[in-house]
């Protein structure tokens, strides 16, 4: 079966697999204090600027919330979308090991916008009220859309006026150069700290948490919260093979261009409604009910609002034009099987 459910249901790229061996030579110092390591540090200072400062971690929940640890304390609260993974998928984990509160914000799109993040800044230095200390925006976000220079530019600018940190959840981050036609140190410019994703991005394992200011106590932080990989360079040496030889460019051009090409497929298909813009590596659709579980008898997908069916189709580092072809051959066939009356439906002004 071929999923469009998560580019975490992708397999590892062989080129990190590759990596990996290569990196399987004699012994080497243990919890970050090898040469592979130390390179993989400069290559993403080389990338995102001399201020940053990289921390290796196992999985993407553990970054987004120890990024945020090492920023803000149990009485101060976060702004985020109410469709953060912050928000909807880390079982609790920033209340838990923070202790603190988040505050979220509409976001039809995925993206939070400024006026809403200003509204929210109220009651500083009342003892009674949580005291707002960060924004965590998701770039890409869980929709799939993006968030344009200038949207970024103006958040920055809220967050330097009021003296609060900005945190990116980039679980996807290697798609918003591509997509901005920017640069990693450009889009980071003004950040405080970004959790960077591996796994989605054809690694086996990993994460790094980019911290650009403040970074002290970080390495107690991730050790405290059981997130020090002992065998690091087998982690690290994975970000060199990704970054370095420019494979994330590879990788995020591609999920890209099939994307669009998916979303110019199902254009065709009159009983679909495309919900979102398509600026990263998945495709937000509305499907008719009774073709769902025909659909996934061969592609695998989620669900991702139960009571409008729509759905969501994410492209992974191995996916190909082909797939996308059966995926809507497929998709013909259930509607031939299962065919659903379209009365006065309006234009779908995504397609």
């Amino acid at each position: 079966m071929i999923s469009l459910g998560s580019d975490n249901h992708s397999g590892v790229h062989p080129k990190m697999l590759n990596n990996i061996s290569k990196t399987n030579v004699g012994h080497s110092a243990s919890y970050g204090t090898d040469p592979i390591t130390d390179k993989a540090k400069t290559v993403f200072k080389d990338l995102f600027g001399e201020n940053c400062q990289s921390f290796f971690v196992f999985n993407g929940t553990a970054a987004n919330v120890l990024a945020l640890k090492s920023l803000v304390r149990s009485y101060e609260s976060i702004i985020c979308s109410e469709d953060a993974h912050l928000n909807l998928d880390e079982c609790g984990a920033p209340e838990n090991h923070i202790g603190c509160k988040l505050i979220k914000l509409p976001s039809p799109d995925g993206k939070i916008k400024p006026k809403d993040i200003v509204s929210a800044i109220i009651r500083r230095g009342d003892q009674h009220y949580s005291q707002v200390r960060a924004v965590s925006i998701t770039q890409p976000t869980e929709l799939g859309t993006m968030y344009s220079l200038d949207e970024l530019n103006e958040i920055k600018k809220i967050c330097k006026e009021n003296k609060l940190f900005l945190h990116i959840d980039g679980a996807r981050f290697v798609y918003a150069p591509i997509a901005l036609k920017s640069t990693f140190k450009e889009l980071c410019k003004d950040v405080d700290a970004l959790s960077f994703g591996g796994t989605k991005n054809g690694l086996l394992f990993g994460e790094a948490v980019l911290l650009f200011n403040k970074t002290s106590d970080f390495k107690y932080i991730r050790k405290q919260s059981m997130q020090l990989p002992s065998k690091m360079r087998f982690l690290s040496g994975q970000f060199i093979e990704l970054l370095e030889t420019g494979l994330y460019k590879e990788i995020a051009a591609n999920g890209l261009s099939l994307a669009k090409y998916l979303q110019e497929k199902l254009c065709n298909i009159e009983e679909l409604t495309i919900t979102q813009k398509v600026e990263a590596n998945s495709v937000f659709v509305k499907i008719p009910q009774p073709w769902v579980k025909p659909l996934r008898e061969k592609f695998f997908f989620y669900i991702w609002n139960e009571s409008t069916f729509e759905a969501r189709l994410m492209l992974s580092f191995d996916s190909t034009k082909e797939h996308i072809d059966q995926f809507v051959e497929h998709l013909l066939s259930v509607k031939k099987r299962f065919p659903i009356a379209v009365n006065n439906k309006k234009e779908n002004i995504l397609c």
